[in-house]
């Protein structure tokens, strides 16, 4: 969506909801929370409305594959780094990360999310949680 503060960061999106106005509309907002981090990252937001609910891990493999196979020429460290978000998790960011990494044999900083075995965070499944808990405190303080 905007660039202007670094490399486009945001979530991809698969949910039947997935529509380009919805994703317009996750874009800004996701430029809005980024530059309250005040790190150098624009903000963007990817997907498509396929669903992974109720798919087979063959079924889902095949569609990260395609999907990271049209994608992977618009991300990267400098460029656009995604992050799981709605029908994108640790499953599905593994096989796009393992695509990527196919199709490019280059890994760093490409996704946001990743296994720790492939250069992800030990803390990313609590780091949600954590920063609600920061904002919390925050919030108590002033009052």
């Amino acid at each position: 969506y905007n660039s202007a503060l670094g490399p486009y960061k945001g979530g991809l999106r698969f949910h039947p909801s997935v529509n380009l106005s919805i994703l317009k509309f996750l874009g800004f907002e996701q430029i809005l929370k980024n530059s309250l981090t005040t790190l150098p990252m624009g903000g963007g937001k990817g997907g498509s409305d396929f669903d992974p609910k109720g798919k087979s891990d063959n079924e889902v493999m095949r569609f990260c594959q395609s999907f990271m196979t049209e994608l992977q020429r618009h991300v990267g460290a400098d460029t656009d780094v995604p992050a799981g978000d709605i029908g994108v998790g640790a499953r599905e960011i593994g096989y796009l990360y393992g695509q990527y990494k196919r199709l490019r044999n280059e890994f760093t900083g490409v996704l946001t999310g990743k296994n720790v075995k492939w250069g992800g965070s030990f803390i990313r499944p609590e780091a949600t949680g954590y920063g609600a808990v920061y904002f919390l405190e925050e919030m108590c303080k002033d009052n």
